[in-house]
């Protein structure tokens, strides 16, 4: 584009002119028309160096997205992957990154599997919030138990979980054993309603022996509150190197084996107890 003569001649005198409006606060579209620079190039040149006021940056809430799509888009991510990751638009992502380097191109069905991945793993983020919601809420139902509910709760747990007499072997005996420290607690708390002495109780752990069994004593005798001095000699399992064991890792504790001494009458009576709820729940028994 051609320009008048001379218009630009005296650029330093103009350039002084320029920074003092820039640093008054004006925006380049007023110092342009205050000075008549219809030339960009010029321009620029003009205010080489001297920074735009504040009031001419628009505020953009998504600031933080934009450094993150950035960041995800030097990590070779697509725009479908980023996308799905931080839940904006194609065209918002395409105006932040276009100045990257294009990630290297990869196989269409390597592509497809990893935007899967992120969709399934967004699916289990909501069921794992729904399940826990849930389980929440019906926490809320139960409440407090009253005696005769944890003592029906209680009968129904040592025969479902509890050794059991049978014809062909007599032996009458209260014993208790589980993985669930929930269960635990609930059936120490039924002994305790039953009155059953503490004294008369015997524990002891059964785990594999490539297990933390120091640790798995410890933590037993912290929930049942007794010192693992009291605990019986551990049961340990063999560990067979050809089974892939699936209880592993810090969480895996074993089970508690809890006994009852000179149980045999209150074994007798907790099956007594089991019939009476069996009976209890048959046509014409009265239940509601």
């Amino acid at each position: 584009m051609a320009h008048e003569p001379g218009k630009y001649a005296d650029f330093e005198g103009l350039r002084e002119r320029a920074v003092a409006l820039r640093r008054a606060g004006l925006s380049r579209r007023q110092i342009r028309d205050r000075l008549h620079v219809d030339n960009n190039d010029i321009l620029n040149r003009l205010l080489e160096g001297e920074p735009a006021p504040e009031w001419t940056k628009r505020p953009n809430a998504k600031d933080g997205l934009r450094d993150k799509a950035r960041e995800l888009r030097l990590q070779g991510w697509t725009y479908d992957q980023i996308q799905v990751e931080l839940g904006c638009s194609k065209s918002s992502i395409s105006l932040w990154v276009r100045d990257l380097p294009k990630p290297e191109r990869r196989d269409p069905t390597e592509q497809a599997k990893l935007a899967a991945r992120k969709r399934w793993e967004h699916t289990l983020a909501i069921r794992d919030a729904e399940r826990e919601e849930t389980k929440a809420a019906a926490r809320q139902e139960i409440g407090s138990l009253t005696e005769r509910e944890l003592f029906l709760l209680g009968v129904g747990l040592y025969w479902a979980e509890g050794a059991k007499d049978k014809a062909y072997s007599r032996r009458e005996f209260v014993l208790f054993v589980n993985s669930d420290p929930g269960m635990i607690t609930v059936f120490m708390a039924w002994l305790d309603l039953l009155k059953v002495e503490p004294e008369r109780l015997r524990f002891r752990v059964m785990i594999h022996e490539s297990a933390d069994v120091e640790g798995a004593e410890h933590h037993w005798a912290a929930l049942v509150g007794v010192d693992s001095s009291r605990f019986g000699k551990t049961t340990l399992k063999r560990h067979n190197p050809k089974t892939v064991r699936k209880n592993v890792g810090e969480h895996y504790r074993g089970c508690l084996v809890i006994g009852v001494t000179q149980s045999a009458d209150l074994y007798r009576r907790i099956e007594g107890w089991w019939n009476g709820i069996v009976l209890g729940t048959l046509p014409g028994s009265g239940k509601v």
